[in-house]
């Protein structure tokens, strides 16, 4: 993938990973829009990077993902790179019922059914564009399932399997497929449940991370780990499992 040139939309581009995203292309001279649900926070990215353009987008409805087609149609003649990063995630626990499921955001929807809707908007869009490409971000937890978030978690091995399964269905139109799979990064993701843990810290900043995931980018990896997740994405089924182990035994 060539950096610059590029006019990128980015789901969730307002805070963490998917910000330090929008802040690489701008400093790739790419053109980029960014979209989310809390206008302050996009307003917010705006001021500190003005040639921002933002959207406010509810992803987990469809019908504000169709008027985003239609907005980006209209306005960015250009646009070459959708970027899915918009992402919800919870401690939910099973042995309680169904009632945790139900009392919050659905993860479902947000992480995994709304970048399957903004694919099938916008692949007519991408078509013929000058190197096409979708970014789909993932988890490490979609190979190591963690026993606290089982719905983030499935969701995200959903995103995998989609990827993997969309790359061979584009290349045939010329559009790349590429997927980033984060380790645990420290955003502001599930602020709930990292209170819980101490207000856990994972010691890797959004802007480590995608520096690192940009270098992928320009080099054509289509699957972009970092550091664990990179070494996830070459193990076998019984690495993985005995991963599975090691961070779920104190759960």
């Amino acid at each position: 993938m060539n950096l610059s040139g590029n006019a990128v939309l980015i789901t969730g581009g307002a805070t963490g990973i998917g910000s330090a995203i929008a802040e690489a292309f701008l400093k790739a001279d790419s053109e980029v829009i960014i979209c989310g649900r809390r206008e302050a926070k996009l307003l917010e990215a705006q001021r500190k990077h003005p040639g921002l353009h933002i959207k406010v987008c509810d992803v987990s409805k469809l019908s504000d993902c169709q008027a985003l087609a239609r907005w980006t149609a209209d306005n960015f003649k250009g646009f070459n790179i959708l970027v899915n990063n918009a992402g919800v995630q919870r401690d939910i626990d099973f042995t309680h019922g169904l009632e945790g499921f139900l009392a919050g955001e659905n993860e479902i929807q947000v992480n995994l059914a709304a970048p399957i809707m903004l694919a099938g908007l916008f692949v007519p869009q991408l078509v013929g564009k000058p190197a096409p490409a979708i970014v789909n971000v993932s988890s490490g937890l979609g190979f190591v399932p963690a026993a606290r978030m089982p719905v983030y978690s499935a969701t995200k091995a959903g995103m995998h399997a989609f990827s993997m399964a969309l790359r061979w269905q584009l290349a045939k139109v010329g559009i790349k497929v590429f997927e980033v799979v984060p380790p645990a990064v420290d955003t502001d993701l599930n602020p709930e449940g990292r209170a819980q843990r101490g207000n856990y810290k994972a010691g890797l900043t959004a802007q480590e991370f995608v520096a690192a995931v940009m270098k992928g980018l320009e080099a054509d990896a289509f699957e972009i780990g970092y550091g664990m997740t990179a070494t996830m994405l070459k193990a076998s089924r019984d690495e993985l499992n005995v991963a599975f182990e090691r961070m779920n035994g104190r759960w």
